[in-house]
């Protein structure tokens, strides 16, 4: 990986690792595929640090620049899985 995530100055730490672990889990929906449960935890959390729509938007829009992974198909999916599935991407 030769990307870098996107953040802003303005969080903290934590938020910056919340934020991190949070796109790594886009990532391992496209890679080997990540469990609903943590993937709709780190996207609530995500959602704690990014509440703004158009935020989100401009973040996910970042993420898919730098590493090629779209967020939004993966937290569409998310929303309409039960809760036993893994999600797993098509590239």
């Amino acid at each position: 990986m030769d990307y870098s995530y996107p953040f802003s100055i303005d969080w903290t730490t934590e938020e910056i690792v919340d934020v991190v672990a949070f796109f790594e889990a886009i990532e391992l929906a496209y890679e080997k595929g990540v469990k609903r449960k943590s993937l709709m935890a780190k996207y609530r959390r995500f959602k704690e640090i990014v509440p703004s729509i158009a935020e989100e938007k401009t973040y996910f829009r970042e993420f898919e620049e730098e590493s090629g992974y779209a967020s939004f198909p993966v937290i569409k999916e998310m929303k309409v899985r039960s809760d036993e599935d893994i999600i797993k991407m098509k590239k």
